[in-house]
């Protein structure tokens, strides 16, 4: 470390300009990451937060809850698999609502399920809606934001149906929309997929189980209905598999690009450092000590500028506007902190291979 430290005091510019190219890759990095996680929340977050481990769908809904429609009658018998330990019906549809008293209409996502069941809605305020009730809902407290209120009513724009505001949740949005959650007889009445059903009917079943328990579940369904994961649930919400994949091939590239431009950078400058190398190694300085003080000198740099980012991401979500999808966790930052520290001294290793061929004899001759 006594030459890294040297060299970085001795080269201030050099090195700061290499700095801040890395505090600006960081940067991005932590930015896309956050903006990839925010927008799956915005588009997910419902599912995401479901105690569920698997749905049972319809054949041929092509796994989106909008499309399948099946009889309660399975709930029962799904919930008497030994292999299960514990199941709810869930009803889904898409609708505006347009608040009693105002011309304001808000798309949302309406829940239906048991407000005694597992996927019953967490209440932060109010209270939750009442199973035998007409006309109660919980809302997302993003409606709260932009001035729903409790006691507010509001009107079904398909079905004409008016509902009250009971009580607010969170973190409870689907395909970008907020999620209103009532009970399975109030959906089964505006819902216009139900009306030439002769029967009680719901969009799917949450199951909880193990995944060992998957096949035996599996083979016990009937042909009509197949056993689907939360993850391949997520995957079917309409625009979330392509939404997230482009975002984290753009974190892949940035991770690319960050190697590579390090490594040149690293490289560049061994090339220049040639003739002292050669004269270290002929004053008894092994490859093995050179190594390491390369290595010493990409990881304090790399560790300062990862801090940098990280100070200037959190920063920069202060200014950020209102209402933007942004959530960075504590959890996801480290681990992209070491990916990139990892990057940077996998940029390092040309350079090292550069040092280890470095002659002494041939060096010391240029130099004279």
């Amino acid at each position: 470390m006594f030459l890294a430290i040297r060299e970085l005091k001795h080269s201030k510019l050099r090195y700061l300009l290499i700095g801040l190219i890395m505090v600006l890759v960081a940067l991005l990095v932590f930015i896309i990451s956050g903006l990839a996680n925010g927008l799956s929340s915005d588009n997910a977050s419902s599912i995401q937060n479901m105690k569920a481990d698997y749905f049972v769908m319809k054949h041929d809904s092509k796994n989106k809850l909008n499309r399948s429609i099946i009889s309660m009658e399975k709930l029962d018998e799904i919930r008497a698999s030994s292999d299960v330990k514990a199941a709810e019906g869930l009803g889904q549809m898409m609708t505006t609502l347009n608040k009693i008293g105002s011309t304001e209409k808000t798309d949302v996502t309406i829940f239906a399920t048991n407000a005694n069941g597992i996927l019953a809605p967490k209440v932060i305020e109010g209270r939750n809606y009442d199973n035998k009730k007409q006309g109660e809902v919980v809302a997302d407290r993003s409606l709260k934001e932009v001035g729903y209120k409790l006691g507010d009513s509001l009107k079904d724009d398909l079905s004409g149906k008016v509902f009250t505001i009971v009580g607010f949740t969170e973190k409870q949005s689907y395909s970008h929309s907020p999620v209103v959650y009532m009970n399975v007889k109030g959906w089964q009445e505006i819902n216009p997929a139900l009306k030439n059903q002769g029967e009680d009917s719901i969009s799917t079943i949450a199951v909880q189980m193990d995944s060992k328990a998957e096949e035996n579940v599996r083979e016990s369904l009937p042909e009509d209905v197949t056993l689907i994961s939360k993850d391949e649930s997520l995957q079917s919400i309409p625009g979330f598999k392509e939404e997230q994949g482009t975002l984290t091939m753009m974190i892949a590239f940035l991770f690319v690009i960050a190697a590579f431009v390090l490594a040149v950078f690293f490289y560049v400058i061994t090339l220049q450092k040639t003739n002292q190398f050669g004269v270290l190694k002929a004053l008894g300085a092994n490859t093995g000590y050179l190594a390491k003080s390369i290595i010493g000198q990409v990881m304090l740099l790399a560790v300062t500028c990862i801090a940098i980012s990280v100070a200037l991401t959190y920063g920069v979500t202060l200014i950020m506007p209102e209402g933007m999808p942004f959530v960075l966790s504590t959890d996801l930052v480290i681990k992209y902190s070491v990916l990139l520290l990892v990057v940077s001294l996998l940029g390092s290793l040309l350079s090292l291979y550069r040092v280890a061929k470095i002659d002494a004899i041939e060096a010391i001759g240029r130099v004279s």
